[in-house]
């Protein structure tokens, strides 16, 4: 899933070789890399055409995958404005892991504590 500029030179090259050995990892290559560059660019209006690209090929787990993003408003939401829960995740996340280790031992105090020094 790397980016192919961002591939070593033997990376690159396993991954031609595999490609040229089996055209369907060729395929789910291609639609994987379209997709992960559609979410990095954020283009929506490529969303539609990946889609059908996708219902029309013999991967039937992209398919699924695929049949899922359709029905999920959310998706092209996500791709069509600017707005990201990026930073509440990473704080919700930091919070689990100070608390995962204090679980049955200390009570709300000690907590509020150790996340008012982590920070």
């Amino acid at each position: 899933m790397r980016r192919p500029e961002k591939r070593t030179p033997e990376a690159q090259e396993q991954v031609t070789q595999v490609q040229q050995h089996d055209p369907l990892i060729a395929q789910l290559a291609t639609l994987t890399e379209d997709f992960a560059q559609m979410v990095r660019a954020r283009t929506p209006d490529q969303l539609t055409p990946w889609l059908d690209t996708v219902a029309a090929s013999p991967l039937t787990d992209l398919k699924r995958f695929a049949q899922g993003l359709r029905h999920d408003a959310a998706v092209r939401a996500a791709l069509a404005l600017p707005y990201s829960n990026g930073p509440t995740e990473g704080q919700i996340t930091r919070r689990k892991l100070l608390k995962r280790p204090m679980y049955g031992r200390a009570k709300l105090d000690l907590l509020r504590q150790r996340v008012l020094y982590a920070a």
